[in-house]
């Protein structure tokens, strides 16, 4: 006569719960591979979009004439500040670049935010460089949408997690 394995008294004899279907909130299925992508992508776009804000910054300290100058405008500084902004936010943003490559948790939302600022100074720089300032209004919009959908990225809520009772 065989018998059939029972648990041990006191313990419940449930069957494991089913595998679950692939969730695209949680980072998984479909888009995975893209968002992953992305990721590495905005690191290398941050790197050289900071080294090119990094020569930028130099330009305009060490000349003064490199950038057209414009009438009256709003957010009028003169070139040598500017050249100091997009020194400093270059190398803060290829810093970050670096870090989002590395994997290292700071760096996704140093990013963000540094992306958005990216958006504000390249705003508020459009009448010296239009062109390169809508690109590089473009590229952050792009880091910052790689960013915040990564894959492992708190975009769903998870339940709180019970501990279970010892009998």
């Amino acid at each position: 006569m065989s018998e059939t394995p029972t648990a041990p008294p006191g313990t419940p004899n449930t069957p494991p719960p089913p595998p679950r279907e692939p969730d695209p909130f949680r980072g998984d299925g479909s888009g995975n591979a893209w968002a992953e992508g992305g990721t590495v992508f905005a690191g290398v776009l941050m790197m050289v979009t900071g080294v090119v804000g990094v020569l930028n910054g130099i330009a305009g300290i060490a000349k003064d004439d490199v950038y057209g100058r414009i009438g009256n405008y709003v957010y009028a500084f003169d070139l040598t500040t500017w050249g100091w902004i997009h020194l400093v936010i270059g190398v803060l943003v290829a810093l970050t670049g670096w870090g989002i490559l590395k994997g290292s948790d700071w760096a996704r939302g140093a990013g963000i935010g540094l992306a958005a600022l990216t958006i504000v100074e390249y705003f508020m720089f459009l009448p010296y460089a239009p062109v390169w300032s809508v690109i590089a209004i473009g590229l952050a919009v792009f880091v910052i949408w790689a960013l915040v959908t990564q894959p492992g990225s708190p975009t769903k809520p998870t339940p709180p997690r019970t501990k279970a009772k010892a009998v």
